[in-house]
């Protein structure tokens, strides 16, 4: 007798084969995908060695009369990318350019008997004043050769300006402006915000400076934190008065009149008041340069290609200086190219004091703090290295708080006269959404073992057992920091104190109290490493190597036209973000951080 196949059975057998299939096609579907990504990765990688290899193998054409055209439009960082970039690899623009080939590009083309002169073109002027004050130095010294500078913008801006007053004679476009107006500092407070929405910061700070928690405490700047941040802010501006008045001819309250009155505030007001030389258009632009060269037929080569031709050119002789870059927020944890973590800088420190052929090293140092803990850890690490290795620090952009940390024990602290440093002092914040919670209806209930079984629940008010807890902390990561920069700077701790408390200072301010040696930037850094060392011939190695993976390339293939959103926000609502890498682990509740907020226009 012939069994039926009951509906039930039927239709569940029917489910079977469909997922069957439906799992044969996701899984075939997967592997195309898989098979896709795979020879896309592999056509990039090769496309990307074949022009390195290229790269390698001939040299630029570079005829006689060749004028470098300057037009870099990303940020200049202190050491170019070092991971594998797809957008280098399909010719596009890369993230950002490093003084670590920037600057020996400039040496070489004063030395280059093809190279006539530099043409500053249009340059958004990106990568922080310390930065861009390192560029117009090597320009300054590039001028010594007797070769020309010119510089075109449609527009200046006041960091674009700044660079571009190097030059022989400035141009701006007839219906351009310079925007010549001073500087600014804006910061956001959220004490109301936080009334509002129910979410709160819990806060503990050491230190009266210490202004990065300060937007949660209050809607209104402190005293202490206005009296600070105009402090800096009129040294770093006394710096650029003095380099502008300088190549312009002017006195600098002559620039600092004009910069009141916003003298530029049309091309022909800017002629006016002696910022520019003249009007032109861009097609005109390159008859000024003929001009200049008495010359027709002039070569123009783009200064990011001529940088590749300086690449390895680092020295001679056997001895080694080893620069190592710490740049980025410190995170407790590995790190990368653009965070400080202590387990890289550790492992590279340790790489470096095994290898006898280098001499010394120099640690150059960009970030505003963070985690007390892997500052400590690197600290620590640094002292271990100075028995065996000169150890000078060259301070960046921004070198405070667990950046002037990991610094403050070398045997000579190099920082230019703009680079903003100190902010000793130490802080703690919690997210807390205990009104946030109450508001909709959430209760969080807990079950202990012990008193104290819960340091702290965020939707719970802090209690204040638990805030002493963290003071106690707090305090502790205080005094050795304190205890770090007096061993390291041969002061008294309460020497320290009294500039410390989280107060930020300039390089001109911080060589003048002690938290620096000289004034100077990498190149002032490897001349007393050297100098420190005992050698004279010496070639440099950069540190640490970073290993690409899969995913971060992936990554980097991926990120959209758009690239990084966070890049594209407002320079107020970036900042604001960065708030939130104070609060990705438990070992990072404890800071030694510069203010995040602060905008510097």
């Amino acid at each position: 007798m012939r069994k039926r196949i009951g509906k039930p059975v039927y239709l569940n057998l029917t489910l079977k084969i469909m997922q069957f299939f439906k799992n044969l096609i996701s899984s075939a579907l997967g592997t195309l995908i898989a098979l896709g990504l795979f020879f896309v990765f592999l056509f990039v990688f090769i496309a990307g060695s074949v022009a390195v290899l290229e790269e390698d193998g001939k040299a630029i054409e570079i005829e006689s009369n060749t004028v470098l055209v300057m037009d870099m439009k990303v940020p200049i960082q202190d050491r170019e990318p070092q991971s594998f970039s797809f957008s280098e690899a399909l010719e596009l623009d890369a993230e950002a350019h490093g003084l670590n080939t920037i600057l020996p590009a400039i040496t070489q083309a004063a030395e280059d008997e093809r190279i006539s002169g530099i043409s500053i073109q249009n340059m958004s002027a990106l990568g922080g004043i310390a930065n861009i004050s390192a560029v117009r130095d090597a320009l300054l010294k590039f001028k010594e050769s007797g070769k020309f500078i010119y510089a075109y913008g449609d527009y200046y801006g006041q960091s674009d300006y700044f660079l571009a007053s190097v030059a022989d004679s400035i141009f701006v476009h007839p219906e351009g402006a310079i925007d010549f107006r001073g500087l600014s500092a804006e910061v956001l407070y959220y004490k109301s915000a936080q009334e509002k929405s129910g979410v709160s910061m819990e806060v503990i700070r050491n230190g009266k400076y210490k202004s990065a928690v300060e937007p949660f405490l209050d809607d209104n700047m402190s005293d202490e934190n206005r009296e600070q941040i105009q402090s800096f802010l009129d040294h770093i501006w006394d710096e650029i008065l003095a380099d502008v008045s300088e190549s312009r001819g002017m006195t600098a309250k002559e620039l600092d009149q004009l910069a009141d009155n916003v003298a530029g505030l049309t091309a022909q007001r800017a002629i006016s008041a002696a910022l520019a030389d003249g009007t032109v258009t861009r097609r005109a632009y390159k008859e000024k340069i003929s001009e200049r060269l008495d010359e027709e037929d002039i070569e123009y080569v783009n200064f990011i290609d001529y940088m590749s031709v300086s690449k390895d050119k680092k020295g001679k002789g056997p001895n080694r200086i080893a620069v190592v870059y710490a740049q980025g927020e410190i995170m407790y944890g590995e790190g990368s190219s653009k965070i400080i973590g202590q387990e890289k800088i550790i492992k590279t420190l340790k790489k470096i004091g095994k290898k006898k052929n280098i001499k010394a090293v120099v640690l150059r140092v960009n970030s505003p703090g963070g985690s007390a803990l892997a500052s400590e850890l690197i600290w620590e690490e640094i002292e271990h290295l100075k028995k065996t290795k000169k150890v000078v620090v060259s301070m960046g952009n921004v070198a405070a708080s667990g950046g002037y940390y990991i610094a403050a024990n070398a045997d000579e602290i190099i920082a230019e006269p703009t680079t903003i440093t100190g902010s000793i002092g130490v802080w703690g914040v919690l997210p807390n959404v205990n009104r946030l919670a109450n508001r909709w209806g959430i209760n969080a209930e807990q079950v202990t073992t012990n008193k104290r079984s819960i340091s702290y629940s965020a939707f719970e008010p802090l209690s204040n057992a638990t805030r002493q807890e963290i003071k106690v902390g707090i305090n502790q990561v205080y005094q050795t920091f304190l205890s770090r920069v007096a061993e390291g700077r041969n002061m008294t701790k309460d020497e320290v104190h009294e500039i410390a408390q989280g107060r930020v200072w300039s390089g001109v301010e911080a060589k003048e109290i002690g938290l620096v040696d000289h004034l100077g930037g990498m190149e002032t850094a490897l001349e007393r490493a050297a100098v420190l060392a005992e050698i004279e011939d010496y070639k440099i190695t950069t540190y640490p190597k970073y290993d690409d993976d899969l995913e971060s390339m992936l990554g980097e293939l991926f990120r959209g036209p758009f690239g990084n959103i966070k890049q594209q926000l407002p320079p107020e609502l970036g900042l604001w973000l960065n708030h939130t890498n104070a609060l990705k682990e438990p070992a990072n509740q404890i800071q030694t951080r510069l203010p995040f907020t602060l905008n510097i226009k």
